[in-house]
């Protein structure tokens, strides 16, 4: 059996988020048709039917839009069966002839589903990873180097290579297709990285970087990261290490201690030392290498430790 680390990106079109996120959830193979046939059942239970249904798919910036929390407040939580019947009534409708209570029922079944999708990671064992940059950080003008991840990247799969040295397990890497040029030129420089560089060496011993690309629409855990990916983007924060760009706090106040419940933690020896580690880690500069600069530490906060899941309180 092996874990599969599902992927997905934020913030890379640079209009909007406060950051660019790479990363995802990792789950192991046997909990892989467990944790699809509960979000999808967590999906109708929330909405009637399922998005797809609709034309539509599980993504962050469509279930945690400001809009989406501010018609939920409109009245009371309604009820399971009020819920799904005037939230099917909302996407069925498109723009056209939508009244208040499906704009609220619509709005409340998208934050039940995220909240359910949150349960659902914990419940099924899920580990997250991400590496977070700064959305404006400049792009070096000088060529880069062919063997050479950006440096979030190689803290990306470092910390998925603790996670599967320590399960003595061996890792797949699953990505969101988008943009076929784009995807070759990423999977061409991971190659070279795993192959000619003494970690990338080292690492392939766990991760197999010969990567899988699947349809997010058709995927739930690319979905489900994307989830996760979202709200790290605009709801986990690491003050210390100078990450403290504009948050929303109705996705950091519900949804920040999940995500640092979820993601990975670990002691770990490399090079000789031990320290302690985590999932979501924090790269002010990562083209430094890419530049000759000197590579700093990225540490981070640590996080409570791993808690029994709570439901959080209706809004």
């Amino acid at each position: 059996m092996a874990y599969l680390l599902f992927l997905d990106e934020s913030g890379h079109d640079h209009q909007t988020c406060p950051y660019e996120v790479r990363g995802g959830i990792a789950l192991h193979a046997g909990q892989l048709w467990p944790f699809i046939q509960a979000v999808r059942s967590a999906e109708e239970s929330a909405f009637g039917n399922t998005l797809a249904s609709f034309g539509s798919e599980i993504k962050g910036r469509i279930l945690l839009d400001k809009d989406r929390f501010r018609w939920a407040k409109q009245r009371d939580w309604l009820d399971g069966d009020a819920r799904r019947k005037h939230a099917t009534s909302f996407l069925a409708k498109g723009h056209a002839g939508r009244d208040r209570i499906e704009h609220t029922a619509y709005g409340q079944a998208c934050i039940t589903l995220a909240r359910d999708i949150f349960r659902l990671l914990h419940e099924h064992y899920a580990m997250l990873f991400a590496s977070v940059i700064p959305a404006k950080v400049a792009r070096p003008t000088t060529p880069r180097p062919p063997d050479l991840l950006r440096k979030d990247h190689v803290r990306l799969f470092e910390r998925f290579f603790y996670f599967l040295e320590e399960k003595r397990d061996q890792g797949l890497l699953v990505f969101d297709e988008t943009d076929k040029v784009q995807d070759r030129k990423f999977v061409a420089r991971l190659h070279r990285y795993f192959t000619r560089t003494d970690h990338g060496r080292l690492w392939s011993a766990w991760i197999v970087p010969a990567p899988l690309f699947v349809s997010s629409d058709m995927t739930y855990p690319v979905q489900a990261a994307d989830i996760c990916i979202y709200c790290i983007n605009w709801g986990f924060r690491l003050p210390s290490m100078g990450m403290n760009g504009q948050e929303r706090k109705e996705i950091s106040q519900e949804f920040g201690p999940l995500l640092a419940r979820l993601q990975y933690q670990g002691d770990v020896v490399a090079d000789r030392k031990e320290f302690h580690t985590y999932g979501i880690a924090y790269v002010p500069d990562p083209y430094s290498e890419w530049t000759q600069k000197k590579e700093e530490a990225t540490p981070s906060e640590p996080p409570p430790k791993r808690q029994p899941f709570g439901r959080a309180s209706n809004l």
